[in-house]
Formats: C-alpha cells, sequence, structure tokens
C-alpha cells in the first residue's frame, strides 16, 4: 500500500526533486515558487492538467499538503455543473475506509484508472485517423467491453491475492482453512460495505 507522500507524488505527476514547489501559507494564499507569484486552485487545476510536476507544502512547516489541494481541487469539480461520482458511489467509497479491503480497494481504483486513461491515450491516438463512419464503430458497446473485462480481471486476481493471504495467515497459527472457506462465493459479500 503506497504512503501518502508517494500517492500525493503520484497523483501530481511528480518525481521527487524534479517538482515545483507551491506554498500553503496560514491565510489559505498559495504561492508557486516557481513563478514568484500567488496562485489559485484554478492554476494549480491547470498544473494538474498539464502533468507538470509540484508538490504544495505547508509554508511554517514543509509539510506535504499535496493530497489536500487535489482532494480540494476534486470538490470544487464536484460541486460544479456535472459531478462524476454520484451520491451512491461516494456514500461506498466511504464505507471503505477503516475496512479490511480499504488498501485493496485503493490499489484497485487506481489500476482501473490507469487502464481507463490508457485507453483514452488510444483513443485520441487513433482518433486522429478516423472518420466519423469509423468513431461510430469504434464507439461501439465491444471496444469498452475490453476495459471491463481487464477491470474484472484485476479485481479476481485480487480476490485471489486476498484469499491466499488469508491461508498464509491462518497457516501461521496452525490452522488449516476448509477449501471453500477460501474459494470465493458470489453470494458471500457480507463482509464488503454495501
Amino acid at each position: 500500500m503506497p504512503s501518502h507522500a508517494s500517492s500525493s507524488a503520484g497523483a501530481a505527476g511528480h518525481a521527487q526533486g524534479s517538482e515545483r514547489v507551491i506554498k500553503k501559507y496560514p491565510n489559505r494564499r498559495l504561492y508557486d515558487t516557481q513563478a514568484s507569484a500567488y496562485v489559485t486552485l484554478a492554476d494549480v487545476r491547470a498544473l494538474v492538467m498539464q502533468r507538470a510536476p509540484f508538490v504544495v507544502r505547508d509554508a511554517r512547516t514543509g509539510e506535504d499538503l499535496t493530497r489536500s489541494i487535489l482532494l480540494q481541487i476534486m470538490l470544487e469539480e464536484e460541486a460544479g455543473g456535472a459531478p462524476m461520482f454520484s451520491e451512491q458511489l461516494l456514500a461506498n467509497l466511504i464505507r471503505f475506509y477503516g475496512h479490511a479491503m480499504q488498501g485493496l480497494m485503493g490499489a484497485y481504483l487506481e489500476r482501473s484508472i490507469d487502464a481507463m486513461m490508457d485507453v483514452q491515450a488510444r483513443l485520441a491516438e487513433q482518433a486522429q485517423s478516423l472518420s466519423p463512419e469509423h468513431w461510430r464503430a469504434f464507439m461501439q458497446p465491444g471496444v469498452m467491453g475490453g476495459y471491463f473485462e481487464q477491470s474484472q480481471a484485476l479485481l479476481a486476481h485480487m480476490q485471489q491475492q486476498m484469499h491466499a493471504q488469508a491461508g498464509q495467515v491462518l497457516g501461521a497459527f496452525g490452522l488449516r482453512p476448509a477449501s471453500s472457506t477460501m474459494t470465493p462465493d458470489k453470494n458471500d459479500h457480507d463482509d464488503l460495505p454495501d
């Protein structure tokens, strides 16, 4: 499971040492040290969209606030116009906090977003050469089916890993789980968040 620091680094798209530093002051203002100017969340969002490496630090303590700022940007995006997350999805995500599956869910979401970004990049690459007729054929349900199959396979793989790890833990205590308890049952989701 990635640490908060590495998660924020990956989310902002930067590697340590080469990032632009934005300082957050107690008055909540953001100062871009590279541009020598105060910036807004919209400016930071533009950096994200450009994949520009950056880190947001508390001006007094030096604490990494990148995750917090990225979450603020997401909140503004969700509040304005066309939200990406339904109330049901948000409620389900909240239910994973503190649950044994929290780490796996984070990894699953990250890999799913990466896969979707790959699909998006391929679409953009192929869009340059597609006529309107080709676009219609390309956007048929079968094309996106590959993405969903990949997500399903990833989830199944994560389930297998969880079951193997549970078997190892039980084995360490001298317990041998019955094979039926280690095989996922499609109807057995009592321990998962609703």
